[in-house]
């Protein structure tokens, strides 16, 4: 069947009724929706919406990360014609998952973004529907965060990353993808003890009490030991994962903005992404996805891989916490 539809599918993601099922029209072509699902802004009935932020003007290194959404959406039509590996759960049929597309702002007005931004994310949560946002520098995550504890109030936040970004920041109207998750800390909606940063690799003396298992102990111990100390940190508290593409070793993901040697390998990432399966995940993001620097698409394509991880972890947590 797969293969007759192959032959007569187009553009499923305006022409499919409904959001469910597999797309098998043509990987190389048609339009680049998340995993070729359907483009909409009526989120009646929707579970978790899709959403890029095309924004990079936080990033102190590199920039390019602004097309790093429309570059993901493209690199998971591979993954749209089949369920999961390694999975009994399968976003694309199991739960109702649309492409929100991108929040609309003003480029030229910086300061005004953040809002915007916490805005687009609250009227996706006032829906019913959670986020997976696609980014963007790593800033992004902050005013997501911000909507988030709205509704949640203090999250546990589970991040992967190459630095902890908790460097010190006081200015509320600095804009600064290294600086965020210490204002989120500061500002009471981040609960550090029950926070985790995975695979650090960048010196910062100053943890604000999250807990910290850098990238040696991953290598060292493993990731499934790893996969169970997150659990152990997090426990049922609801939880915020954020993956910073620049966890991964450069070798895996060289198309970002601030690339660390010594990273997590792909395999890691995916062993631990499935084994905190459970967790209570709210939300997700991927971000600093860089295509300028993706000359092969590796990148864009690891990204697409830990976004549909991301979706079946909240299928997986729904489950279990409703």
């Amino acid at each position: 069947m797969a293969l007759e539809d192959a032959a007569k599918e187009i553009d499923t993601a305006i022409t499919r009724e409904g959001h469910k099922g597999h797309s098998y029209e043509l990987t190389f072509g048609g339009i680049t929706s998340f995993l070729r699902r359907s483009y909409t802004k009526d989120l009646t009935g929707v579970d978790v919406a899709v959403t890029g932020v095309p924004f990079d003007c936080a990033t102190t290194n590199r920039p390019g990360t602004r097309l790093g959404p429309r570059a993901i959406r493209e690199a998971s039509a591979l993954q749209s014609p089949d369920a999961p590996y390694g999975w009994d759960i399968n976003p694309m049929t199991d739960f109702n998952v649309a492409d929100y597309g991108d929040v609309a702002f003003d480029h030229a007005k910086v300061s005004e973004f953040p809002a915007a931004l916490q805005n687009h994310i609250k009227g996706i949560l006032d829906a019913g529907a959670a986020s997976l946002v696609l980014g963007g520098d790593h800033y992004i995550t902050y005013p997501v965060l911000k909507a988030y504890a709205e509704k949640y109030g203090p999250l546990s936040l589970i991040q992967f990353d190459a630095h902890t970004d908790t460097w010190v920041d006081d200015d509320p109207t600095r804009i600064d993808h290294g600086t965020m998750f210490y204002k989120a800390v500061k500002d009471g909606i981040v609960v550090p003890e029950r926070s985790v940063q995975v695979g650090i690799r960048t010196t910062n003396e100053d943890t604000l009490g999250v807990n910290i298992i850098d990238a040696r102990q991953v290598h060292t111990q493993g990731p499934e030991e790893t996969a169970r100390q997150i659990k152990e940190i997090v426990g049922d508290h609801q939880s915020y994962l954020t993956f910073d593409i620049d966890a991964l070793d450069p070798a895996f993901a060289p198309g970002t903005g601030t690339p660390v040697w010594g990273g997590l390998t792909s395999s890691q990432a995916s062993i631990m992404l499935r084994d905190i399966a459970g967790i209570n995940l709210v939300g997700m993001d991927v971000v600093e996805v860089s295509p300028p620097y993706d000359t092969t698409g590796a990148t864009a394509i690891a990204g697409a891989h830990v976004a549909v991880e991301l979706l079946c972890l909240w299928g997986a947590g729904r489950r279990v916490h409703g």
